[in-house]
């Protein structure tokens, strides 16, 4: 018996009253309830959404509020969490990734809106000429150091939050529950 954190875990949890064999299956029976699709899925609609209010808050309060990204990375994490039922590391890199482009969207979105605005181009005629050299100058004279600093933190959270964490209790009633499929 060991009391080492269970794999696929964010914190320690003992597991000394559990044998070896027995965190095995039940290890198993949380990787066979994991979707990674859905979890990406639900993740990608949550950066979009995330980005979109950033852009809202950004055009409507004419100031970049860094804090949104956490809101992001907060949003992505929890949504891959709910939907994937992810154990596996798997899960947090894509919450990671998933939220870094949720702050980039959200970025371009509100460069695009005010270099509309700026240049009387209406955005769904912009949106079009975008190329990747384009977005890449764009974020590139937008870009300020701070947002080194907030994108950290969206990333850390969409990893940290897409992962289930695994109990001792969940490990206990995976277990010794019914075999599952």
């Amino acid at each position: 018996m060991s009391d080492e954190p269970t794999e696929g875990q964010g914190e320690d949890v003992p597991v000394a009253s559990l044998d070896p064999a027995m965190v095995e299956v039940a290890m198993r029976r949380l990787r066979d309830q994991q979707n990674l699709g859905a979890g990406i899925l639900a993740g990608a609609v949550a950066a979009v959404a995330g980005a979109v209010s950033w852009a809202l808050v950004t055009v409507v309060t004419e100031y970049q509020i860094g804090w949104m990204a956490v809101g992001i990375g907060f949003l992505v994490g929890y949504a891959i969490r709910a939907a994937g039922k992810g154990v596996d590391p798997v899960f947090g890199l894509a919450g990671a990734l998933l939220a870094l482009l949720g702050c980039l969207l959200g970025n371009l979105m509100t460069v695009c809106y005010f270099v509309s605005q700026g240049e009387g181009i209406p955005m769904m005629d912009l949106i079009p000429q975008l190329t990747p050299e384009i977005v890449i100058e764009l974020m590139t004279a937008t870009f300020s150091p701070m947002d080194l600093l907030f994108y950290a933190i969206a990333v850390y959270e969409g990893y940290q939050l897409s992962t289930r964490p695994v109990t001792e209790e969940d490990l206990q009633a995976a277990a010794t529950g019914p075999v599952i499929g």
